[in-house]
């Protein structure tokens, strides 16, 4: 798939996501294909039972792979970017630890999302939060305007991530942070796999290599890169669930192999600074 058309799938895709209202990573694994409700899926991704409550009703999709907002060491005042924001799940949780003399910006590109996440800011009368469309290869934000970058099973769906990373870079003030939930690979997909529409907006067919995710972090210019976290997930309990489904029957793949093909992929948590 060419660059344009992966930007188009993901867009079309996560716009049906905030339409219904549901998520397309809803099962016991990150970005996976289920019926399991967003909240569950939060709580199994490191989400507490006080920030699932502490957000606006529908601000939470179960999108995620992780929490970088609880690894982020947010301070009263700190101005933070939430890259690929959707509802607004993350950036409502980080705003509560800035608080009103500090600002979230949430930068998402589907039109769609940022309205749901405008929405529910009103709801929630979250006044130190502000979202706004456009691309994480191109963010909308002034240069080194903000404290802490933080993201969240979103920069694996970008055709040029080493854009992505250095446009983090450019946007952090010296000494900034980055804290990245995601998914990465140990070894290349299956042809078939990179190709599948299923795959690639259930944040797998997208996803770099781990070696090369973090290289271009360094190339970006980011210091200190550092793993916080990282484990396996597997598809043989969901082979059952929609998207292994889809999958398999539009690739001629069998559960098993998915299985193995699942043995390969991590959700990562990472951690970097721009130098001061």
């Amino acid at each position: 798939m060419e660059k344009a058309d992966k930007k188009r799938i993901v867009r079309e895709g996560y716009g049906r996501i905030a339409r219904q209202g549901g998520s397309c990573c809803s099962s016991g694994s990150p970005c996976s294909c289920g019926p399991s409700p967003a909240k569950a899926v939060s709580k199994r991704i490191g989400y507490s039972d006080e920030e699932l409550e502490a957000v606006p009703e529908g601000a939470n999709l179960g999108l995620g792979c992780g929490n970088p907002v609880a690894i982020a060491s947010l301070r009263k005042g700190d101005i933070v970017l939430d890259l690929g924001s959707g509802a607004g799940f993350d950036c409502f949780l980080a705003a509560k630890k800035v608080g009103k003399s500090g600002r979230v910006i949430g930068v998402d590109m589907t039109p769609e999302m940022v309205e749901k996440a405008q929405q529910n800011a009103q709801e929630g009368n979250f006044g130190n939060v502000e979202f706004r469309q456009g691309d994480i290869e191109d963010l909308p934000v002034h240069d080194s305007s903000v404290d802490v970058v933080v993201s969240n099973c979103v920069i694996n769906l970008s055709p040029d991530k080493p854009k992505v990373f250095s446009e983090a870079f450019r946007v952090l003030r010296p000494g900034g942070r980055l804290l990245v939930s995601d998914i990465v690979l140990l070894k290349p997909l299956p042809k078939p796999l990179l190709h599948s529409i299923e795959a690639y907006v259930g944040c797998i067919a997208g996803a770099a290599i781990k070696d090369e995710y973090l290289e271009a972090m360094r190339a970006a210019g980011f210091r200190d890169v550092a793993i916080i976290d990282e484990a396996l997930f597997s598809f043989n309990h969901i082979v059952s669930e929609p998207l292994a489904q889809g999958i398999a029957t539009n690739l001629k793949v069998s559960p098993e192999t998915l299985g193995e093909v699942a043995d390969s992929v991590l959700s990562m948590k990472v951690s970097a600074t721009k130098p001061g």
